[in-house]
């Protein structure tokens, strides 16, 4: 799309609004007008190439108005029921994460319009943080962290003894224990084994959800005494204030001059792999060359048949995004293709052992599982 055809639509492109015009006939006045509908962005009607040529500053987007500003009030709610002074500022930006030091955090852009939501579903498979009980999981995560950042609490000895020390590496790629009952589960993948600072941040997030019966749910868990420290210190701080507060928004959106086309490059390319095939061994475990099969379905027609299905079982028994997953699917259907492989099996054990597969292609793609969030 042309600069100046950005700004013609940007300027709302052809005139509208005839019948406003003519409310009032023979020099009559007009009724009092109603209060006016906020203006849709002047991008919503562009075709999916036009809108990936549109700079990330020029979508103008803000957190008031939108469906994410609902969702950030229902935080700070919670937050006040808990008996918590703290309220974390919030800004656009291209991830989810809290800087160093900073009392507040970013949220990801495309979570402030639908179109924009329905843009990351089509080009990243899925829109972390679109549904409601994802997001309001992913704000009291983030929420945590700056919560920490404004009291200071890592430094403190009982924090120490319940999550470990702050100052610990902080490991892209981490190897979770699925059968540990020392963390607690909410983001998924057991991130809160990742870092102390995750630790924290995830036992905060379910002793802050609503209704989430912590101490029955984790009754006779280690992870239980964290979060009972967690709660005297809570109950500690609550009506305090912070002991540093900011207002700096790091990488905010009306700073980002890269285009949604250039953004998504990176993003897909931040989740490519080395280029190495080393399944063949596998694959021929789930399904038989041509010679074996000649009459038999194809393997590549098989599993684009049932893509979705696998793509959201392999997503979430990892933990991976499911772009991760997707280019798994690529990488096998693509051999399959190579190698002329047939199913050599019923479609239900065809179906269950491409799952397996996949897995492990999957998990070795993500580099063994790499943290979605940032402190």
């Amino acid at each position: 799309m042309t600069p100046k055809a950005i700004a013609s639509a940007k300027r709302g492109g052809t005139k509208r609004g005839g019948a406003k015009r003519a409310a009032a006939k023979g020099g009559a006045k007009a009724p009092v007008a109603r209060r006016r509908r906020k203006a849709r962005p002047w991008w919503v009607e562009l075709d999916t190439e036009e809108l990936l040529d549109v700079r990330l500053c020029d979508l103008e987007l803000q957190v008031e108005g939108s469906a994410l500003q609902a969702r950030i009030e229902r935080l700070y709610a919670e937050l006040r029921r808990a008996g918590l002074r703290f309220k974390p500022y919030v800004w656009l930006s291209t991830d989810w994460f809290t800087p160093e030091d900073a009392t507040g955090f970013a949220v990801p852009f495309y979570l402030a319009h639908p179109r924009l939501v329905r843009l990351e579903h089509t080009q990243m498979l899925e829109a972390e943080g679109s549904t409601l009980e994802q997001c309001m999981k992913i704000l009291r995560h983030e929420t945590a962290h700056a919560l920490d950042n404004a009291y200071l609490l890592h430094k403190r000895p009982d924090w120490r003894k319940a999550f470990g020390r702050f100052s610990e590496p902080y490991r892209t790629d981490y190897e979770p224990i699925p059968t540990s009952r020392s963390f607690v589960q909410n983001l998924g993948h057991w991130y809160a084994q990742s870092h102390p600072a995750e630790d924290w941040a995830e036992t905060f997030s379910v002793w802050l959800a609503p209704n989430s019966r912590w101490r029955k749910v984790y009754a006779g868990w280690p992870a239980l005494k964290k979060l009972e420290i967690l709660d005297a210190m809570m109950g500690e701080i609550g009506r305090k204030a912070p002991e540093q507060t900011t207002r700096s928004k790091e990488d905010s959106l009306p700073r980002m001059r890269t285009t949604l086309r250039e953004y998504y490059r990176r993003k897909k390319a931040a989740y490519g792999w080395d280029g190495t095939w080393r399944y063949d061994r596998q694959l021929r475990l789930v399904f038989a060359p041509k010679s074996e099969s000649t009459r038999r379905e194809r393997a590549s027609t098989f599993l684009r048949e049932h893509r979705v299905q696998l793509r959201a079982r392999v997503s979430a028994l990892t933990g991976t995004h499911r772009y991760i997953v997707d280019e798994a699917l690529d990488l096998v259907i693509q051999r399959c293709r190579e190698l002329e492989m047939r199913l050599s099996r019923p479609r239900p054990q065809a179906k269950l052992g491409a799952a397996v597969l996949l897995t492990v292609i999957t998990m070795s793609l993500a580099g063994g599982g790499r943290p979605r969030f940032s402190r």
